[in-house]
Protein backbone atom coordinates (compact mmCIF):
# COMPACT_ATOMS: atom_id res chain seq x y z
CA UNK A 1 0.00 0.00 0.00
CA UNK A 2 1.67 2.99 -1.17
CA UNK A 3 1.85 6.09 1.59
CA UNK A 4 2.99 9.90 1.19
CA UNK A 5 3.30 11.77 4.25
CA UNK A 6 4.24 15.51 3.77
CA UNK A 7 5.32 17.30 6.41
CA UNK A 8 6.94 21.02 6.77
CA UNK A 9 4.01 23.60 5.82
CA UNK A 10 3.63 26.56 7.60
CA UNK A 11 3.40 30.61 7.73
CA UNK A 12 5.98 33.08 6.57
CA UNK A 13 6.11 36.41 5.24
CA UNK A 14 7.07 37.11 1.85
CA UNK A 15 10.63 36.34 0.70
CA UNK A 16 11.18 33.50 3.71
CA UNK A 17 11.67 30.01 3.27
CA UNK A 18 10.41 26.79 3.73
CA UNK A 19 11.41 23.44 2.80
CA UNK A 20 8.60 20.46 2.26
CA UNK A 21 9.50 16.65 2.81
CA UNK A 22 7.10 13.85 1.99
CA UNK A 23 8.17 10.25 3.40
CA UNK A 24 7.04 7.56 0.76
CA UNK A 25 6.75 3.88 1.27
CA UNK A 26 4.97 0.81 -0.18
CA UNK A 27 6.07 1.56 -3.55
CA UNK A 28 8.25 -0.51 -6.06
CA UNK A 29 8.63 0.83 -9.24
CA UNK A 30 11.94 1.05 -10.60
CA UNK A 31 10.59 3.42 -13.11
CA UNK A 32 8.91 6.07 -11.36
CA UNK A 33 8.23 10.01 -11.22
CA UNK A 34 7.09 11.71 -7.98
CA UNK A 35 6.65 15.79 -7.24
CA UNK A 36 5.06 18.14 -5.69
CA UNK A 37 1.37 20.18 -6.95
CA UNK A 38 -0.22 22.70 -4.96
CA UNK A 39 -4.40 24.04 -4.90
CA UNK A 40 -5.22 26.83 -3.39
CA UNK A 41 -8.88 27.66 -2.44
CA UNK A 42 -10.93 28.49 -5.74
CA UNK A 43 -8.10 27.91 -8.20
CA UNK A 44 -6.68 24.85 -10.41
CA UNK A 45 -4.47 22.37 -9.21
CA UNK A 46 -1.17 23.42 -10.23
CA UNK A 47 1.64 21.21 -10.55
CA UNK A 48 4.97 22.28 -8.52
CA UNK A 49 7.86 20.09 -9.82
CA UNK A 50 8.41 17.20 -10.60
CA UNK A 51 11.71 14.53 -10.32
CA UNK A 52 11.81 10.99 -12.12
CA UNK A 53 13.68 8.02 -10.93
CA UNK A 54 16.39 9.38 -13.02
CA UNK A 55 16.86 12.14 -11.51
CA UNK A 56 15.42 14.73 -14.04
CA UNK A 57 13.85 17.44 -12.65
CA UNK A 58 10.67 19.71 -13.95
CA UNK A 59 9.49 22.78 -12.87
CA UNK A 60 6.78 24.98 -13.37
CA UNK A 61 7.74 28.44 -14.56
CA UNK A 62 5.94 30.47 -11.47
CA UNK A 63 8.41 28.63 -9.42
CA UNK A 64 11.73 28.39 -11.81
CA UNK A 65 14.61 29.62 -9.68
CA UNK A 66 12.93 29.52 -6.19
CA UNK A 67 11.97 26.25 -5.72
CA UNK A 68 14.59 23.29 -5.93
CA UNK A 69 13.09 19.13 -5.96
CA UNK A 70 14.86 16.73 -4.90
CA UNK A 71 15.21 13.30 -3.38
CA UNK A 72 16.69 11.23 -0.64
CA UNK A 73 16.51 7.57 -2.21
CA UNK A 74 18.02 6.15 1.23
CA UNK A 75 15.36 7.21 2.77
CA UNK A 76 12.53 7.61 0.30
CA UNK A 77 11.85 11.04 1.21
CA UNK A 78 11.31 13.52 -1.34
CA UNK A 79 11.80 17.83 -0.71
CA UNK A 80 11.00 20.72 -1.71
CA UNK A 81 13.35 23.98 -1.30
CA UNK A 82 11.39 26.77 -1.22
CA UNK A 83 12.78 30.36 -1.30
CA UNK A 84 11.98 33.66 -1.71
CA UNK A 85 8.55 33.08 -1.01
CA UNK A 86 5.84 35.23 -2.37
CA UNK A 87 2.10 35.52 -1.13
CA UNK A 88 0.74 33.93 -4.34
CA UNK A 89 2.71 30.62 -3.45
CA UNK A 90 0.13 29.93 -0.46
CA UNK A 91 -1.65 27.13 -1.03
CA UNK A 92 -1.98 23.24 0.07
CA UNK A 93 1.12 21.14 -1.10
CA UNK A 94 0.46 17.78 -2.08
CA UNK A 95 3.07 15.16 -2.88
CA UNK A 96 2.30 12.69 -5.65
CA UNK A 97 3.48 9.74 -7.26
CA UNK A 98 2.97 8.33 -10.64
CA UNK A 99 4.40 4.49 -11.69
CA UNK A 100 6.49 5.46 -15.11
CA UNK A 101 8.31 7.95 -16.59
CA UNK A 102 7.04 11.98 -16.71
CA UNK A 103 8.17 14.53 -18.83
CA UNK A 104 6.73 17.68 -17.66
CA UNK A 105 6.19 19.36 -14.06
CA UNK A 106 2.54 18.41 -13.54
CA UNK A 107 2.27 14.43 -14.31
CA UNK A 108 -1.16 12.68 -13.80
CA UNK A 109 -0.31 11.40 -10.24
CA UNK A 110 -1.83 7.92 -8.92
CA UNK A 111 -1.12 8.67 -5.21
CA UNK A 112 -1.15 11.90 -3.16
CA UNK A 113 -0.42 12.30 0.04
CA UNK A 114 -3.13 14.19 2.26
CA UNK A 115 -1.10 17.63 1.97
CA UNK A 116 0.48 20.22 3.48
CA UNK A 117 -0.53 23.86 4.31
CA UNK A 118 1.51 26.84 3.62
CA UNK A 119 0.86 30.22 4.12
CA UNK A 120 2.73 33.34 2.54
CA UNK A 121 1.83 36.97 3.94
CA UNK A 122 2.93 40.09 2.34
Amino acid sequence: QVQLVESGGGSVQAGGSLTLSCAASGYSYSSYCMGWFRQAPGKEREGVASIRSDGRTRYADSVLGRFTISQDNARNTLYLQMSDLKPEDTAMYYCGLFGGACFSASPPYTYKGQGTQVTVSS
